[in-house]
């Protein structure tokens, strides 16, 4: 999801009072005071905290063949000091997931969707659920979602060599905030590594407990266009690096962790919001990836539609010679390339195969796991600020996750493994909601 900022212009300004903290979102970008907030909670199994009381909510399954196995990983790239926070961390530090076909049932338990420290932050006053969804803080048991993932489970070994796709999520949200997405690609036998990109999510958990909160503002966002401009530009360079880094870093891990099944020469990409960008521009800079979806993002650092176009990213105005498919809401009506300036560039630049689909009566954050867990909350009486549609629209939750996946299984499908399901050849009818364009 997107967010604090977010990559989908915005030309009004609100302002939101959550308890103490007052959130200020304006243009692409948003204060994100940091405040402590400890909620209460006890200790409960599968190393899970659960807050008694509070609204809760279930992921769906996944719908391809494999179980779905899970292995996180701590990465320092130790060529690169952080860049959002030099003083004090020497390397970039990054926490990473691997999702992969596993063998089905089987003694360890389900991963949590988030750690417990995660959960409690994500959902606390300066976390992505408060300062992205509006939720009120505190008033949901994020960490009693469970994923359909069990940890360090063996490697189907009926799954053959497995593609590699990269997630990067939006600006301000954690790596797991589309699980149920993540979950069922690799039920369908791929290897899926999600990126955490450190001091940009609201919180990333270190091994250890240690927690790394949002740091890119140092401060107030800045409110003068040209200053916006260059902290994302920041934004995107840093998580292109993230990217090259974790892809320098895979065949090592190949090697070491995965036993050889990883087939490095079919690597995808796909992401939310900013992570879209990323996909998108990680794609034009890095020829390891061959072919990427961009979900919501927009592609340019505020303004893309300026006469001289001087705030179109490079990926908008070079266009790629791989596939890359727009996977577009209908949020300010700007899900069509056609309404979209920095897609519109992209469009007539690039050189490579193209689509974009259109999910009717969607919203920004229809893309990541709030499409499938909001609706369940909001009938336990925990609801966005602004109400529920505002949030996720109007499309079914089980047609939009039925969509999403189709169209993301099918993308891979095709350019990674040589599958051609036809479903991006036009509209379909299994999945009127989908508006197509090529």
């Amino acid at each position: 999801m997107t967010a604090v900022p977010r990559t989908r212009t915005r030309t009004r300004t609100r302002t939101r009072t959550h308890g103490r903290r007052q959130v200020l979102l304006t243009g692409l970008a948003a204060t994100a005071a940091l405040a402590t907030s400890a909620v209460p909670s006890v200790a409960a199994g599968n190393g899970r905290h659960v807050r008694a009381g509070l609204p809760a909510a279930q992921l769906p399954r996944p719908t391809g063949p494999f179980g779905v196995g899970s292995t996180t990983l701590h990465l320092v790239d130790r060529s690169r000091t952080d860049p959002w926070a030099p003083d004090s961390s020497p390397y970039r530090e990054l926490m990473v997931s691997v999702r992969y076909p596993a063998v089905p049932g089987g003694s360890t338990p389900r991963v949590p969707q988030m750690s417990a420290a995660a959960a409690a932050h994500f959902g606390g006053p300066e976390g992505a659920a408060t300062l992205n969804l509006g939720m009120a803080p505190g008033t949901v048991d994020w960490g009693a979602t469970l994923s359909h993932a069990r940890q360090d489970a063996p490697v189907h070994p009926r799954a053959g060599r497995l593609p590699v796709v990269l997630y990067s999520p939006g600006l301000g949200d954690p790596r797991t905030w589309n699980t149920a997405l993540v979950d069922d690609l690799a039920s369908h036998g791929y290897a899926v590594v999600t990126v955490d990109h450190t001091y940009e999510a609201t919180e990333v958990e270190f091994p250890g407990g240690r927690l790394a909160t949002m740091r890119i503002f140092d401060g107030a966002p800045p409110s003068d266009p040209d200053a916006l401009s260059a902290l994302l530009r920041k934004v995107v360079a840093v998580r292109v690096a993230d990217t090259r880094f974790v892809l320098d870093r895979l065949p090592a891990l190949n090697r070491t962790r995965f036993g050889d099944v990883l087939d490095l020469r079919s690597v995808g990409m796909f992401g939310h919001s900013a992570g879209g960008f990323t996909a998108a521009q990680a794609m034009h800079d890095d020829r390891r990836i061959r072919a990427g979806i961009n979900m919501d993002g927009q592609m340019d650092y505020v303004g893309g539609a300026l006469p001289d176009g001087s705030r179109l990213s490079t990926v908008a105005l070079e266009g790629l010679d791989r596939p890359l498919l727009l996977m577009g809401t209908e949020s300010e009506g700007s899900g069509d390339y056609r309404q979209q300036p920095s897609w519109a560039a992209f469009w007539r630049h690039t050189r490579g195969w193209k689509a974009n689909v259109t999910l009717t009566g969607s919203r920004h954050a229809s893309y990541t796991d709030a499409q499938v867990l909001l609706p369940q909350l909001a009938r336990q009486g925990a609801e966005p600020g602004d109400g529920l549609t505002a949030a996720v629209g109007t499309v079914r939750p089980d047609r939009a996750a039925a969509a999403e996946r189709a169209y993301v299984t099918s993308f891979f499908g095709r350019w990674l493994r040589r599958h051609d399901d036809h479903l991006l050849d036009g509209p379909s009818d299994r999945f009127p909601e989908m508006v197509f364009s090529r």
